[in-house]
């Protein structure tokens, strides 16, 4: 069942900014088609999206340790 044009939520697209439908027709939601959702899940997979955090105590311990003695 579809919604009437009116009372469908149109979003902005998170990766081209176009419009996008949000709703269960839209299979690729909330994105605006199947290329936006696998350009995003492409970013995600090659870690181009980062949350940037201060270091941690075990970051710096870990820029400490010698790398190992080769033999």
């Amino acid at each position: 069942m579809t919604q009437p044009a009116s009372t469908r939520r149109i979003v902005t697209c998170p990766t081209c900014g176009g419009k996008s439908v949000y709703a269960p027709e839209n299979p690729f939601r909330p994105f605006c088609s199947e290329r936006c959702k696998n350009v995003d899940f492409g970013a995600w997979a090659s870690e181009s999206y980062r949350v940037p955090a201060p270091p941690t105590s075990h970051d710096a311990d870990a820029d400490e340790t010698p790398p190992p003695e080769p033999h």
